[in-house]
């Protein structure tokens, strides 16, 4: 018999580890309320406690890297140069790509 893995949207995530992080309810009833592993509960309250510090820093983004991005590109850039080269040098074929009815 296969099970499907349920997909919780963030929103829902957040909704569920603060509840476990207010502790009004005990895991186990949290579990059944929400339909979530007991397990699965306290790593979302992990995380949410683990990451809480970003959501109140000033201005700072999620650092993104930008020079793997462009060394990708560049290497794109460079495939389909060499590419496009092959191509034009091919006999009967005309800038645009269009045989010549020669």
């Amino acid at each position: 018999m296969q099970q499907h893995r349920t997909r919780h949207s963030a929103a829902f995530k957040a909704k569920v580890a603060l509840a476990a992080l207010s502790e009004s309810k005990t895991l186990v009833e949290l579990a059944t309320e929400y339909q979530v592993h007991p397990t699965q509960i306290t790593r979302w309250k992990q995380d949410l406690i683990a990451n809480a510090s970003d959501l109140f820093g000033k201005g700072k983004k999620k650092e993104v890297n930008h020079e793997g991005e462009v060394a990708e590109l560049h290497r794109l850039i460079g495939k389909l140069k060499v590419e496009n080269d092959f191509l034009s040098h091919l006999p009967g074929l005309n800038l645009a790509g269009r045989r010549n009815n020669k």
